[in-house]
């Protein structure tokens, strides 16, 4: 990959909610949520050295709704996330 953030950012790339209800019932893409859940793909140099933040590469992170900057890296669909953003970890 080679997207590297900046600052005290991630980029991450979002989870996709399944297409289907327990039930079978299909989901039209324009009735889904937006993901909250993502893996992280990279982390920022600023916060591997930061002793508050144990987020590292494959983590399964809780995000804000709305949050992030979605961007294109090598066509595939990432987001980039300010630490901030992250409500938490998914062990």
């Amino acid at each position: 990959m080679n997207f590297i953030p900046l600052g005290q950012r991630l980029l991450v790339k979002a989870k996709e909610e399944e297409a289907k209800t327990a039930s079978g019932i299909i989901i039209p893409d324009n009735a889904k949520e937006k993901p909250l859940q993502a893996e992280v793909k990279a982390v920022s140099k600023e916060l591997t050295e930061d002793d508050n933040c144990d987020l590292k590469e494959g983590d399964t992170i809780v995000f804000a709704k709305y949050s992030g900057t979605e961007i294109t890296v090598e066509g595939e669909e990432f987001l980039v996330l300010n630490c901030d953003d992250v409500l938490g970890i998914l062990k």
